[in-house]
């Protein structure tokens, strides 16, 4: 596990992201290992996942990073990771900048630098995209390497501030591909784990609505508040029905033979986004700004769900499914 001095060698402050960086390397010791793979009892899987969103977005952000390296290692690689690697997925593609990967006589280097990389100054190993020759691959990259650098500055974010997700520059590293291009992306566990980050929301929602749970508990609800925390139950207790149908679903068919997994993960992380987006709203109005200027937990919750969800694209992932939806249609009336 990290220690206090670990963190502060690191460049992690002592608190905040240090602090999120010391129960990542706890999570992945000690409680990892036991997280079934998808298509393996998948409802445990979401629900430890929704669990860590209750707790702590940022560490939920780390974790879902580890356990999604873990699966697409297994899935396309065949090669599970060292006991005790904290492992971290960084496939962000913006228009720039951009890593690329470059064969030599001693295999892959990468050079670059890659956006959004949470965990850059936890993380032990990475699974990284980058552009070569032949297309779009993934890579297993050792962050050890002096030509790994976090570059300072470039998560200033106050909603998952404490998810380390700084850009991260590459000079000359020297890489593994993982399957041939395309595969991360083509494998039906990158639509599986789409939903796995939706759990994550869906645990940060109800970290969000908590408070209004305990005012209600503590018999200080008026008929204003009362009418939102119906709402807001209505909202959660039908995004947890359709993540663990999800979850079944995934199990039934984990290989995706009835091509039945892209509008799955599309249909659920398009209600789950909307669900905390509503949640946020209902739980605000029911209870002012007291428990946003002094329940640090809370005012947390907020702003880091604010950010997370916003990893689903609105209007263009719906797009996107009505799209896939039309396409179906399509292909049964032939």
């Amino acid at each position: 596990m990290i220690t206090s001095t670990d963190v502060a060698d690191s460049g992690v402050s002592s608190d905040g992201a240090g602090r999120t960086s010391e129960l990542f390397a706890g999570f992945v010791e000690r409680e990892a290992p036991a997280v079934p793979l998808p298509g393996r009892s998948t409802s445990r899987r979401f629900a430890v996942l929704a669990a860590l969103g209750r707790r702590d977005l940022s560490l939920a952000r780390l974790a879902e990073g580890h356990l999604d390296a873990v699966a697409i290692l297994h899935e396309v690689d065949g090669s599970p990771p060292e006991r005790g690697a904290r492992w971290g997925v960084w496939a962000a593609r913006p228009p720039s900048p951009v890593v690329n990967a470059t064969r030599t006589g001693e295999g892959w280097r990468l050079s670059g630098v890659k956006p959004y990389c949470s965990g850059a100054r936890s993380c032990t190993h990475a699974l990284v995209t980058a552009e070569a020759d032949d297309g779009y691959r993934l890579f297993a990259v050792a962050l050890d390497h002096p030509g790994v650098a976090p570059v300072p500055g470039t998560w200033p974010a106050v909603g998952m501030a404490d998810s380390d997700s700084l850009d991260v520059s590459f000079t000359d590293v020297p890489a593994r591909a993982v399957g041939e291009p395309g595969a991360y992306v083509e494998r039906p566990g990158f639509l599986h784990g789409g939903v796995g980050v939706a759990a994550c929301w869906l645990g940060g929602a109800h970290a969000v609505a908590a408070p209004l749970y305990e005012r209600s508990d503590a018999g200080r609800l008026n008929d204003h508040a009362a009418a939102h925390l119906g709402a807001v139950d209505v909202l959660l207790s039908t995004a947890d029905t359709v993540v663990r149908q999800a979850a079944e679903d995934i199990d039934a068919d984990p290989l995706d033979k009835h091509t039945q997994a892209r509008v799955r993960g599309l249909r659920v992380r398009a209600l789950v986004e909307k669900v905390c987006t509503e949640v946020l709203g209902h739980t605000g109005r029911a209870m002012g700004a007291g428990p946003l200027c002094h329940d640090e937990r809370h005012a947390r919750a907020v702003a880091d769900l604010t950010v997370y969800i916003r990893q689903h694209h609105a209007e263009g992932n719906l797009a996107e499914l009505g799209h896939a939806i039309r396409k179906g249609a399509q292909e049964t009336a032939r």
